[in-house]
């Protein structure tokens, strides 16, 4: 009689690592530091427009693999068909996917994929998690740019997401806890 993990190996094609999280992408202007002279004060134009969606997102941090979508709403209604789209896209590997302990992660009536396998990362530490990094990268491309449109932004974030290459994921999420974690774990 197989054990679980035998059973899932028989069955897919390898077993991967993913990290996932969810971020706001929105018209409201990201500030950042601007250099200046000595005592004076720095300038950006400013928008308060409270229109945004929500990028879904998960990362492979081995190789650099990505995964993004996007959602009007952060709920468990919309993570289901994400992980839904996800395993379609990936239906001969086994998928561990490291999340943040978010409600809409935990929904009880939430359907997950066969082939997906949910890991929960401590409560309050989004700092053992990989992708946010990748969020704050992606972010401070976009810092005191102005979009009049959702659809602006949208393009903006294509534009950045396109960009982005295997080793630039990598240099921001391969960490070497999660190196030598998945190394023990033969992953």
């Amino acid at each position: 009689m197989l054990t679980p993990l035998e059973e899932v190996i028989k069955k897919y094609r390898r077993i991967r690592y993913w990290c996932g999280d969810e971020s706001r992408m929105g018209l409201i202007t990201l500030w950042a530091r601007k250099l200046t002279g000595k005592g004076v004060q720095p300038v950006g134009i400013e928008q308060w427009c409270f229109d945004y969606f929500w990028l879904y997102g998960l990362v492979e941090p081995m190789t650099g693999e990505s995964f993004f979508y996007e959602f009007c709403h952060l709920d468990s209604i919309c993570f289901e068909k994400y992980l839904e789209l996800f395993s379609e896209k990936f239906p001969d590997d086994f998928h561990v996917i490291q999340l943040d302990n978010g409600p809409l992660h935990q929904a009880y009536d939430l359907a997950i994929p066969e082939n997906v396998a949910i890991l929960f990362q401590p409560a309050y530490s989004p700092q053992v998690n990989p992708i946010e990094r990748l969020w704050k990268a992606i972010k401070k491309e976009m810092k005191w740019e102005l979009f009049d449109k959702l659809d602006e932004l949208r393009d903006a974030l294509k534009k950045i997401l396109d960009k982005l290459t295997l080793q630039d994921i990598t240099s921001l999420t391969k960490w070497q806890f999660l190196v030598e974690g998945l190394s023990v774990a033969n992953i």
